[in-house]
């Protein structure tokens, strides 16, 4: 399948040109089975100009020194755990590293509360063990195995949501780099690059605590938000613009102006004071992340492109705020109340944000899920 057949390409195909470009002027060491060297990884991730004039756009906005020590953790022998508040691009970072060392970020382990073991080890085709015995023709590697056999980076997304018992099956793998497969007498070691990336989310800690045995076998780099407002809005313009070509949305790509309204109103939500500390606010329950923010600007887009004259404005970006701060029908709705009074109101060029919010309050559309 293309890129043009599938609605989210895994980023070894997104950006298939780069990676190509960046292996191809890369004369720098590789770790075994790597497709490149460290010096290209961190390029592809934060960006950069080749030789021959490529440009590498940056999939990771931050603190170079963060990218350059997750990057040196996946050649040594310790797995990576990328931590941080929802929405700080773990997941994103995370699967751009695998496209970039191994070429490959699809092994992947979902973390749930319902995620067996059998997701991290093995499990069997039922129907052949039944009429065959256990055999490894019967045995179904997990991601996680298949990484082992291919010398590749595995990804585990939301470590902290699996059961207790779930997480300390890496115990052995992570230690040993090995496997056992008692049923057929087996002791899997993984090959040269194999290694793992997993991620974690900051507010799970309390969900399924790590032991100290399995937290000793990562190398932990805390994510966090952007740094500036200014970081902020280019990412969010990146990617809302990223989501408006995809999914091919008849809409201009968002003014600037708007994006860093919605930034902005983040921020100080977050922060609990507005951007010139003049103002204490009242926390929101829910996180308002950088991709709450990208979903926020994708959201009116569609509504400008199908519904309105496909420009971004505020009656676009009202619903999407509201649906976004108010999670909690009791509490975010007084939180936000109160921001859009002695907040948006009192800045003359929000005015028409703040009329637009209205006409929603008085449609009862402030109360998010009634």
């Amino acid at each position: 399948m293309t890129t043009e057949t599938v609605l989210r390409p895994a980023a070894e195909q997104q950006y298939a040109a780069e990676l190509a470009a960046l292996a191809a002027a890369d004369d720098r060491p590789r770790p075994p089975r790597w497709r490149m060297s460290p010096q290209a990884v961190v390029t592809y991730v934060l960006g950069g100009t080749l030789p021959d004039g490529t440009v590498i756009t940056p999939k990771y906005v931050g603190s170079r020194r963060l990218v350059e020590v997750a990057v040196g953790t996946l050649v040594t022998d310790r797995a990576l755990l990328l931590v941080g508040v929802p929405g700080t691009a773990k997941s994103w970072l995370s699967e751009h590293l695998a496209a970039a060392v191994s070429g490959d970020s699809t092994l992947v382990v979902q973390g749930t509360a319902g995620t067996s073991e059998e997701s991290v080890r093995y499990g069997w085709n039922y129907a052949r063990l039944i009429s065959e015995g256990p055999s490894e023709a019967a045995l179904v590697p997990s991601p996680v195995l298949r990484a082992m056999q291919t010398g590749a980076v595995a990804r585990v997304e939301e470590l902290s949501r699996m059961p207790a018992e779930v997480q300390d099956s890496f115990i052995t793998i992570l230690s040993e780099k090995a496997l056992p497969v008692p049923e057929l007498n087996l002791h899997v070691q993984a090959v040269p690059g194999f290694t793992v990336i997993a991620t974690a989310n900051d507010r799970d800690r309390g969900v399924n605590q790590m032991s100290s045995a399995l937290a000793r076998r990562f190398n932990t780099v805390v994510l966090p938000p952007p740094a500036t407002e200014d970081d902020e809005v280019r990412i969010v313009t990146a990617r809302a613009a990223q989501l408006g070509r995809s999914l091919q949305l008849p809409t201009e790509p968002p003014a600037l102006d708007e994006v860093r309204r919605v930034v902005r109103i983040f921020r100080e939500l977050r922060n609990g004071s507005t951007v010139d500390g003049r103002t204490q606010l009242k926390k929101p329950s829910g996180s308002l992340s950088t991709a709450e923010a990208i979903s926020v600007i994708a959201g009116g887009m569609a509504q400008a492109g199908h519904f309105g004259d496909g420009s971004l404005g505020a009656d676009e970006l009202a619903s999407g705020l509201l649906g976004a701060v108010v999670k909690d029908r009791v509490s975010d709705s007084a939180v936000w109340q109160e921001y859009l009074e002695a907040v948006i109101k009192e800045r003359v060029e929000w005015r028409d944000l703040y009329r637009a919010c209205q006409d929603l309050d008085t449609s009862g559309y402030t109360v998010s899920g009634a």
